[in-house]
């Protein structure tokens, strides 16, 4: 019996150029099966949840190629993924976190040597602030904007950021500022750290700005496609999960409102209405004003750099997850974007989750053509949490010993 467990990258190009020619020869075996699922949040990081559908899909199936490639959708796990999947490296730092105190992150460089990939949660996210401190109105993306003048600092002619957990509404002010901006107030003094303080630009000084921004393609991997202002928009939606109050959610909406409406006048870049600019408090409309970036789905984009397009070719079934499967997983999230890669390819989709939450049938309009939660019966959080690996293995070998058995 064989047995094929392999991380896709330089290895399993070679590997797969290699099967290719002695399948022509002797005809092919067994199933394709390529796993690609997202981290389960605060309980299994995305190769650990990889691992644990390989092991349940070759116990039902030992002959089976299996390609593993752990994704993300730009959020927390994305350095990760694409570092793993291209041979890369992590670059390790210090910056300035969401309250102006030291943070230790790090960025990757990926194996082409040319492109960075940075996640903004690793300088600016939410993890790095205690509870009873979170404060969007205080709260900077410097960090993130260090973050990326470093790639640039290095020759990087590519970065690849990646939105998600953010703890900051400031629109990207703070990264601007990182990276040479000046945003002066309305007694020309420069802008404070937060979101409140966007109600108070009143000019941008772009004499500074960091000379590398014109040569770099920067983009952006977002999987949401809010607005930055109104019901929809970076404040009313996230805000609160910040810490906000419905108080500070008006105050934060008004004040981005004002900063879009400068960024407009003076930087000719519309902001306000534009799909995505909402998305980690605003940051990503600020990278299209100030870095002059360009938002595309995170999931696909990954997938893209990982090879995951590759990887389907001949491929049987498909086995995505992540930690909880909605009706807002729909929303550019991983499981959707793998599903609607493989659904060009015709390649069968299984979703496997930690819980099925409400709505999450729409996901049957979007590509996955079966969702199933790794908890079988009652149980505690704590209990789920602690043997998440085994149940996640447990689902995915009886996902494909059903699967084999229909096709039959």
């Amino acid at each position: 019996m064989r047995r094929r467990w392999l991380a896709y990258g330089c290895a399993t190009l070679a590997y797969a150029t290699i099967r290719g020619s002695l399948d022509s020869i002797f005809g092919r075996q067994g199933m394709r099966i390529v796993i690609a699922p997202d981290s389960f949040k605060e309980c299994a990081s995305a190769s650990a949840v990889a691992e644990a559908m390989a092991r349940g899909a070759l116990r039902a199936a030992p002959g089976a190629d299996v390609f593993v490639i752990p994704m993300a959708d730009g959020g927390e796990g994305t350095v990760e993924a694409l570092v793993t999947a291209t041979s890369g490296r992590v670059v390790n730092s210090v910056v300035t976190g969401p309250l102006g105190e030291p943070v230790k992150a790090a960025y990757g460089v990926l194996g082409d040597g040319e492109t960075a990939v940075i996640e903004m949660a690793a300088a600016s996210g939410l993890t790095l602030m205690p509870r009873e401190a979170r404060d969007p109105r205080v709260t900077t993306t410097r960090g993130t904007g260090e973050l990326i003048r470093m790639a640039l600092d290095r020759g990087l002619c590519r970065i690849i950021v990646g939105l998600g957990g953010s703890a900051t509404n400031d629109g990207g002010a703070g990264m601007a500022q990182a990276l040479g901006y000046s945003l002066k107030d309305f007694h020309l003094e420069e802008l404070r750290p937060g979101g409140a303080a966007l109600a108070d630009l009143a000019r941008i000084d772009v004499s500074q700005k960091h000379p590398g921004l014109d040569a770099c393609e920067i983009l952006v991997a977002c999987d949401v496609v809010n607005p930055l202002c109104g019901p929809d928009g970076a404040s009313p939606v996230y805000a609160p999960q910040k810490g906000a109050t419905p108080e500070m959610v008006e105050e934060l909406d008004a004040a981005l409102r004002h900063f879009g409406e400068v960024v407009e006048e003076q930087l000719g870049t519309i902001i306000l209405d534009l799909p995505g600019a909402g998305a980690a408090g605003g940051l990503g409309g600020g990278l299209v004003a100030f870095a002059g970036a360009r938002l595309v789905p995170g999931a696909e984009l990954i997938a893209e750099v990982c090879g995951f397009e590759r990887a389907l070719k001949g491929a049987d079934l498909v086995l995505t997850g992540e930690g909880r499967l909605d009706g807002q997983t729909a929303n550019g999230k991983a499981p959707v974007g793998i599903a609607a890669v493989a659904q060009r390819h015709k390649v069968p989709v299984v979703a496997i989750a930690g819980a099925l939450g409400e709505g999450y049938e729409v996901l049957y309009e979007h590509g996955i053509d079966a969702a199933f939660s790794v908890c079988s019966g009652p149980t505690t959080l704590d209990n789920a949490v602690e043997g998440a690996e085994e149940l996640i293995s447990r689902t995915a070998e009886a996902v494909v010993r059903l699967w084999r058995r229909a096709g039959r």
